[in-house]
């Protein structure tokens, strides 16, 4: 009986996952798309976008973990 319960605890992070992902990669690529309009970015603005990226791709990396996918459409 308790193991029935995971099941829906898990959908529930994984939902949030997806969420929080979807959050980081607007981030990231707002970051990016920065930096690729500047002339000379600082280098504050440099380790906002290194940062930015390391949590998109570290989600990205637990979400293959967890074999999430996420349904386009």
């Amino acid at each position: 009986m308790l193991w029935r319960r995971k099941g829906w605890l898990k959908k529930e992070f994984d939902k949030k996952l997806i969420e929080e992902l979807e959050t980081v990669k607007n981030e990231w690529l707002k970051q990016r798309n920065l930096v690729e309009k500047v002339v000379e970015p600082s280098e504050a603005v440099l380790v906002d976008l290194k940062i930015a990226e390391a949590k998109y791709f570290f989600l990205i990396k637990e979400a293959k973990r967890r074999r999430i996918s996420i349904k386009r459409g």
